[in-house]
């Protein structure tokens, strides 16, 4: 079971779009000096969803390859296709993953039946752990927690990935299935009080700009310090807030390229950082140090 700080790694580009390899290794590196529990290799801050599929591979296993057991690799495989999610899937537990982060299907927006039975044929079709990922606000869809529940049952499903930024329902999740699943935060401003509840980490957007800091946050909230992980947090807080001023990964890739970790590339229908918003987000990063 990973506890403690997983970024949800951005996928670095060039300027036409094409993927960084160079800068991947750079950001793969830092993570594992920083102290940081594990990597989210193409999930939503990665671009997943305009990447291609051999694009998607290659991403999952360059980062495999490249960290060679360092942290443990999560790779982001979920669709709203049950076909494309174990496609992926299979390829990522053939690449070396030692985790799948499969999101909710999104636009076709299916039943609790449907979710229970899509994560259902992807359980059955790869011995991979797997990692439930519930983003309603960005997918128009909702796994109820009773869901998570009967869907805890099955031998590989080993964690969830709540983003609903709901402690009362991540408590509930954490009391009725937390023996059996890990409990994860997706959403940075409440992973603390989720942890200091019986989470068990973060996987994190701020831990893209400021590893370190989230990495010791993380600890000491799963250690049961309030007070330390309340001080560190305080000093991420506007980071967390700042990171979501335009659709995620638009302000954090700006953040690491004002660091100098990355090039300016994003793809669209994504654009770069609006200005209205830069000075905010810079404001936010001192504040963190970073």
């Amino acid at each position: 079971m990973i506890t403690g700080s997983i970024v949800a790694l951005v996928t670095p580009m060039h300027a036409d779009g094409a993927v960084d390899w160079t800068s991947l290794e750079r950001l793969l590196d830092l993570h594992v000096e920083a102290g940081t529990a594990a990597i989210g290799a193409v999930g939503t801050t990665g671009e997943s969803a305009t990447l291609s599929v051999p694009e998607h591979c290659d991403v999952i296993s360059y980062c495999v390859n490249h960290v060679a057991g360092r942290l443990p690799i999560v790779a982001g495989t979920g669709s709203n296709s049950t076909w494309e999610a174990i496609e992926l899937t299979q390829a990522a537990a053939a690449a070396g993953a030692d985790a799948c982060l499969l999101v909710t299907p999104y636009y076709n927006r299916p039943t609790q039946r449907g979710l229970y039975e899509h994560f259902k044929a992807i359980a059955e079709a790869v011995e991979v752990p797997q990692i439930l990922y519930n983003v309603p606000g960005r997918t128009s869809v909702d796994m109820a927690n009773d869901t998570v529940v009967r869907l805890a049952e099955l031998d590989n499903v080993t964690g969830v990935k709540d983003a609903t930024g709901d402690i009362a329902r991540g408590r509930d999740l954490i009391e009725r299935c937390g023996d059996a699943i890990a409990i994860y935060s997706g959403d940075d401003p409440t992973a603390m009080e989720l942890m200091l509840a019986g989470g068990h980490g973060n996987i994190s957007v701020t831990a893209n700009v400021a590893p370190s800091l989230m990495a010791r946050m993380c600890r000491l909230a799963l250690a049961g310090d309030r007070a330390g992980a309340t001080d560190i947090n305080e000093r991420l807080s506007p980071l967390n807030r700042a990171l979501f001023l335009e659709a995620n990964p638009i302000p954090v890739k700006w953040a690491l390229h004002r660091r100098g970790l990355i090039e300016e590339g994003i793809r669209l229908p994504l654009t770069p950082l609006d200005a209205q918003f830069q000075g905010e987000v810079l404001a936010a990063m001192e504040t963190a140090g970073v």
